[in-house]
Order: C-alpha cells, then sequence, then structure tokens
C-alpha cells in the first residue's frame, strides 16, 4: 500500500470538505440574494450545517480533526517528516493549515457555525415565499 498516496488523497478530501463548508456558505448567501432555489434545498442544507457542527463540536472538546490525524499517521508510516507531498497535496495543505493558538480556531470555527445557524433560521431551506400558494384574487360570494 502507497501510504504517501492515501495521505495525499486524504488531503484533497480535506479540502474538499473545507471548500463545501465554506463555498457553501458564499453560495446560501449569494443564493439567497439572487434567487436561487437550488441553495434552499434541505439536504444541503442540513448537510452543511452538519459538516460545520462536527467542526465546531470536535474544536471545543479539544480533539484533533480525524482526517488530520489520519494523514499524519499515513505520512508517518510513508516516512515522510511532514507535508512534503506533491504540488497540489501541498498546496492544498498549505491552504487549509494554518499556526495560530487554539483559541483563534475555536472563536473562528464558533462565529462560523453562528452565521451558518443564523442563515438557516434567516434564509430557511425549502420553498420560497414567491413560490407559496396565492390567496384567491375574487371575494367569496355572500350567502343571504
Amino acid at each position: 500500500m502507497d501510504h504517501g498516496f492515501w495521505a495525499d488523497a486524504i488531503l484533497i478530501g480535506h479540502g474538499m470538505f473545507v471548500l463545501f463548508v465554506l463555498g457553501g456558505q458564499a453560495l446560501i448567501l449569494a443564493g439567497w440574494g439572487l434567487g436561487w432555489q437550488w441553495t434552499r434545498n434541505p439536504l444541503f442544507r442540513v448537510l452543511h450545517l452538519a459538516a460545520i457542527g462536527f467542526v465546531v463540536i470536535q474544536q471545543w472538546l479539544g480533539e484533533t480533526c480525524p482526517l488530520t490525524a489520519w494523514e499524519s499517521a499515513l505520512r508517518k508510516e510513508a516516512g515522510a517528516l511532514g507535508y512534503q507531498a506533491g504540488f497540489i497535496a501541498d498546496w492544498v495543505a498549505r491552504l487549509i493549515f494554518y499556526a495560530a493558538p487554539g483559541w483563534v480556531f475555536t472563536l473562528v470555527y464558533t462565529l462560523f457555525a453562528v452565521l451558518v445557524a443564523a442563515t438557516l433560521w434567516f434564509h430557511p431551506p425549502g420553498k420560497s415565499a414567491s413560490k407559496s400558494p396565492r390567496a384567491p384574487t375574487d371575494p367569496p360570494a355572500r350567502s343571504t
């Protein structure tokens, strides 16, 4: 088994997860303003909230991301001393891993989760108000 290959694959998957969380929120906000109905898809919205919720919970518990731990273990098995991967893997790593105190990440992740939850509340999944049934235009007939 090529441990370096699988570590790179996990890193790219990790990058896609981050892109889903960040890009998904950007698209939801854009869809809100531009009237894109697909951004109101309930499954998409629940998966998006669950993704950032998982990140926030693990951060509050002080846990290491399972993808990071798995990738690191595979890199050690491959004999790597760090992120000495291929071009794409190295750049993905540079984009998603930063050096900062833990409280910074906890604060940022929590604030982002609050933004996701607020968006879910103020722009809920489902049909838009413009697609709801209209009230009848003719008044009901009176019976005398």
